[in-house]
Formats: C-alpha cells, sequence, structure tokens
C-alpha cells in the first residue's frame, strides 16, 4: 500500500556566498509528486515535523559535509516546542544540529509568540541555528523578528525593489548579529541589488535550480569592482566564510583520515566540543602526513585525532580580513596555511576562512585602488569615492558628500602657469588629506575638482582649508566646497547624492570669496556657511556668517 511518503521527493537548493561564490550550505525542498503535503504540513505540525526528518534523512543519504537548511512552520515549532524526532536522527547520522539552520516559514498569524520564542531558546541550547524565512512577503511582526534575535534573516527577492527597506533590514540585522540571505534570486539585475544592498547569502534560479542531486558548482554573475571593493577598514570576515568539515573532539585519527581522504576539497578539520565550539584544528597536509610515514597507521589509527591537532586560531564574525590576517602572523610560519574558524557570540563554530581568499581579496582591491589614482594627486579617482557612497546608502549611515574646486583655475593656469597650476592642486590635494585623517575619505576626480566623503562631524576639519592662504605664482586664490547631507533612504544611490550636489556647486561658485555651502537631500534650499555675494540663502535656511 501506498502511502505519502512514496510520493515525496527532495531537491537540493545551494546557498551562495556572494564574496567567495562558494557554495555555503545546502537548502532541502520537499518535492511531493501528488498532492500537497506541505499545506497539510502547515495545518499538522506533527506531520511538519516528520517532513524535518525525512529532509534531514535525504540529505544524509547524499553524504554532503555541508551544512544544511531545513524548513519548518513557526506554529509546528510552538505546538511541538520544538522539531520532534529531528535531533535524534541527526545523531543517529554522525552530525551535530550546528550544522543544520532551521528555516522558520511563516505564517506567523495566530501563532502563539512565546510558545514560539520559548522553542526557539530550547533549539539554540540543542545547537540549532535559527533563520527568519520569507521576511518581506511574510508576515512576521517586526517585534518578534528581533525577539527571535535568529542567525540569518532571508529576505524575499521582491524588496529588491525596494532598497530602503533592504537597507533598513541589514542595519536591523547587524545590530542583531544576523546574516542576511536573499532568497529567490533570478536575474542578474536582482544579483547586483543583493550584493549593493550588502546581502552575504543568496539563493535562486540564476545560481542553481533545486536538483535531486546536489550541485558542486553554482553560476556567479562577475560583480562589478564598485559593488565589491572593501571599505577602508577591511571587508568582514562574514564574506569570507566557508563551510567547515566538523568532527566531535572524541573522534579517532582514522575518522578523520576517512574524511580528509573521501574529501579532497577540504582543507583542515576542526574538531569541536558538544556545544560547536572549535577545540582542535587538523591540518589536512600535516595529519597525513604523519599518518603517511612509517608506523603511522599504526600509531595513530585508533588514537584520538586530538593529539595530532593544533589549538584552533578564532577570530569572531564581526571581524575584518585584517584582524584575521593579525591572527594568522602571531603563530609559526608552519601554520600561516591553517583554516582560521570564525565563531558566533556564543563561541560556536560557523565556518571557516581561508588565507588564500583574504589575501586574493586584498590584493585585488589594492590592484584596482592602485589603477584608480589620478596621477597628479595619486589620490583615488571618483569610481572609488562613489563606490564608498554606495555602500554607506546600503549600511543605512547618514554621510556627508562634498565637492570643493579652486575658484577660477582657468585664469591660475593662464597667468602663472600650468607648472604653478599643476603644484597647487597637489597641495590642496595634500592639504586635504592631511586634514580628512580619521574623519573623510578624500577622491580627485580630475582638473581641480576634488570629493569628499565624511560624517558630517568631520566636515569642520574639511572647511578649514577654505580660510588658509592659497597662492599660485604670487597670485591670491580661493576655494568652493559645497555639501549635501544624506539621511538613511534620501538617496537610492550615489547618482542620486550627485544630482543633489550639483545645485549646490553652482550657488557656492556664485559667492565671492572663499564660500562653503551645505544642504541637505529631501529639503528645500542650502544654508550659506562662508562666502557673501550675488546668490542669496534659498527658503528653509537662513544665511551663515562665518
Amino acid at each position: 500500500m501506498r502511502t505519502w511518503t512514496d510520493a515525496l521527493r527532495f531537491a537540493f537548493q545551494p546557498v551562495v556566498n556572494l564574496t567567495t561564490g562558494g557554495i555555503a550550505a545546502l537548502e532541502i525542498l520537499a518535492r511531493p509528486e501528488t498532492g500537497d503535503i506541505l499545506a497539510e504540513a502547515r495545518r499538522n505540525p506533527e506531520l511538519d515535523g516528520r517532513l524535518a526528518v525525512l529532509a534531514f534523512r535525504a540529505a544524509a543519504r547524499k553524504e554532503t559535509l555541508l551544512p544544511l537548511h531545513i524548513n519548518v512552520f513557526a506554529a509546528t515549532l510552538a505546538d511541538l516546542g520544538g522539531v520532534g524526532p529531528l535531533p535524534e536522527a541527526i545523531r543517529e547520522a554522525g552530525r551535530m544540529p550546528w550544522e543544520v539552520t532551521l528555516d522558520v516559514v511563516p505564517p506567523y498569524t495566530h501563532v502563539p509568540q512565546q510558545a514560539l520564542l520559548e522553542a526557539v531558546a530550547i533549539l539554540r541550547g540543542q545547537g540549532f541555528r535559527i533563520s527568519a524565512d520569507g521576511i518581506g512577503d511574510g508576515d512576521v511582526p517586526l517585534r518578534l523578528l528581533t525577539d527571535l534575535s535568529p542567525d540569518l534573516v532571508k529576505l524575499d527577492a521582491s524588496l529588491l525593489g525596494r532598497p530602503a527597506a533592504v537597507r533598513a533590514m541589514r542595519t536591523l540585522c547587524e545590530e542583531l548579529g544576523a546574516l542576511v540571505a536573499v532568497e529567490g534570486v533570478e536575474t542578474e539585475l536582482q544579483y547586483a541589488a543583493a550584493v549593493s544592498a550588502g546581502a552575504q547569502l543568496a539563493q535562486g534560479e540564476l545560481f542553481a535550480p533545486p536538483a535531486r542531486i546536489p550541485v558542486a558548482e553554482v553560476y556567479v554573475p562577475p560583480p562589478s569592482p564598485a559593488a565589491v571593493a572593501p571599505p577602508r577598514s577591511g571587508p568582514s570576515v562574514r564574506e569570507f566564510i566557508r563551510p567547515a568539515a566538523l568532527l566531535p573532539v572524541t573522534a579517532s585519527a582514522l575518522q578523520v583520515r576517512a574524511l580528509l581522504t573521501g574529501s579532497p576539497d577540504v582543507s583542515g578539520v576542526l574538531l569541536v566540543d558538544q556545544t560547536g565550539a572549535p577545540v582542535r584544528s587538523v591540518h589536512r597536509s600535516r595529519f597525513l602526513l604523519s599518518m603517511s610515514g612509517r608506523y603511522g597507521h599504526a600509531l595513530y589509527a585508533d588514537r584520538p585525532a586530538f593529539k595530532l591537532g593544533d589549538a584552533p586560531r578564532t577570530v569572531g564574525v564581526d571581524a575584518t580580513a585584517w584582524e584575521v590576517l593579525d591572527v594568522v602572523a602571531v603563530g609559526g610560519r608552519d601554520r600561516t596555511s591553517d583554516d582560521v574558524a570564525v565563531v558566533d557570540r556564543l563561541g560556536r563554530c560557523v565556518g571557516v576562512v581561508r588565507l588564500a581568499d583574504l589575501v586574493r581579496s586584498l590584493a585585488e582591491s589594492r590592484v584596482e585602488e592602485a589603477a584608480g589614482l589620478n596621477p597628479l594627486t595619486r589620490l583615488p579617482g571618483s569610481d572609488a569615492i562613489t563606490g564608498e557612497v554606495d555602500r554607506w546608502i546600503a549600511g543605512g549611515r547618514i554621510f556627508a558628500l562634498s565637492w570643493l574646486d579652486i575658484d577660477h583655475f582657468k585664469q591660475v593656469n593662464d597667468g602663472a602657469g600650468f607648472a604653478a597650476g599643476d603644484e597647487l592642486i597637489r597641495s590642496v590635494g595634500r592639504a586635504l588629506q592631511e586634514a580628512a585623517v580619521g574623519h573623510a575619505r578624500v577622491g580627485h576626480i580630475g582638473g581641480d575638482d576634488f570629493l569628499v566623503l565624511a560624517d558630517e562631524a568631520g566636515l569642520g576639519a574639511v572647511a578649514t582649508l577654505l580660510d588658509a592662504p592659497w597662492s599660485a605664482g604670487g597670485r591670491p586664490v580661493t576655494l568652493s566646497l559645497a555639501t549635501v547631507v544624506c539621511g538613511p533612504g534620501s538617496v537610492a544611490d550615489h547618482r542620486q547624492a550627485a544630482a543633489c550636489l550639483a545645485p549646490l556647486k553652482k550657488a557656492a561658485k556664485a559667492l565671492h570669496g572663499a564660500s562653503w555651502v551645505l544642504g541637505r537631500a529631501g529639503l528645500p534650499g542650502h544654508e550659506i556657511r562662508r562666502g557673501s555675494g550675488a546668490y542669496p540663502a534659498q527658503a528653509g535656511y537662513a544665511a551663515v556668517e562665518p
């Protein structure tokens, strides 16, 4: 007699790391051949719990070492106080709960919130990671989302058409310590929007469709340099996390050897305690060399692999790439190729970072930056600054974008000569860079034009240049400065910010002497902070004397 399980199959869809282009995890999706078992599971928590077990066992049969995402309805967790027999099934397969992320799926309406939160707390105590699924297309209350404090938030791709909403979610996730993933990515435009919005993970038909056999490779479009160039403080370690090969700290050397020989792409194994915290790091080459030596198998096969491991190198999920390099630099030279374990706020391993990935990314960013430097001032060009503007916008930060130039520069060149003009530009560039240290990012966009990106509090240091005595060939020279302050949601990208800056630039140039005009995106008028003359202050701001 056929049962509902006979008509049920499972498909695997990769979750892609948007920085490395690698597969970070596999989501297991139920695919019934007949009927609507998922609709029934939504009404029947016991059935939904059984589906979660079957999904895990389907993955276990594929012998994949990748972390897994398993869907479970919010109502199921609240009703069962967990996920039924899933923890036992995980133990029977020799895997660990922290290798499984539970995607909590809507609807949330009529779900007892306190019961849901208590169930999630129990699951966290067992080691499971929690993902809030369907955000933007579901009915999760914002307060409940913050109370859940998920490890991962999955946004529906429809939100990509609303950049302000995505930026707000990214800011919230940073406060919660959660990663951001985008589901349902089908086009390269959606992919670019996800990267620009700061998402760390994504999945969808663009990368790979759900398949009965887990894929080994995915398609990732080549992103534009501006979309991926790291900030000056260094890219976040979250962008480079790879899945970790984990075994319990009690594993034997023979078990580690079987894992390494069966998985040639694994560079090392982390031995973890019952909470998922790294205790020992086993490096592939050093371990296999010990095992393959004379009497190596006889000496080590049945002994704990712990004896052949080293103390793990760890960093927190909030570390930057440069901090990882600092950790690597502290140890001996023989360990420079060791993976660095990334741990969450509870000390649990969330993955590893490979030194090669970091070095490649940082080197590429430096090459790109060098290629974009202005040959006269050695300052970065407009691409570097506008890319940074887009990242600040994606992060929901308030920022001030300023344009600065030399008044009547053509007359300076005509009267004092181009050599004097070039020296003046170099002098302004040096002074601007010195004033901006610790306060702003400076770019030379050509001729006598400079761009400055700063927090509003850092504008005073930049404005000091206006009061300095400038000259070229003995002729006195003044500078003009125009600034637009952009709050969260006031501009969508650097192009809109530049469009807001253009009329302020015109207003500053219409004033006599050293001038500074400041406006705010989305508000009419502007404020005159330096200068006087033909262009009066517009409605909305009063003129401010220096």
